[in-house]
């Protein structure tokens, strides 16, 4: 899996698991939906860290917990 992969991957379960739609967490987080879209269907290719920040944050979740699922332990970039 690749890190972008893991990035998408990660994001759709943590908005399903906290109940936050692509409109909640574009509203709330002040991300571009255009922008969430593209991330979440693979069309961005690299997700700015703070965008990263900035949506994880809006649904209370830290970097250091994102980054603690197992789907990043087998990266292959």
């Amino acid at each position: 899996m690749t890190l972008q992969d893991a990035v998408r991957a990660r994001l759709a379960q943590l908005m399903k698991e906290k109940g936050y739609p692509a409109y909640r967490v574009s509203k709330e987080g002040g991300v571009p939906r255009a922008t969430l879209s593209q991330i979440l269907s693979g069309k961005n290719g690299k997700v700015k860290l703070d965008t990263l920040y900035q949506i994880v944050a809006t649904m209370g979740v830290s970097l250091g917990e994102f980054f603690a699922s197992d789907l990043f332990s087998d990266i292959a970039d």
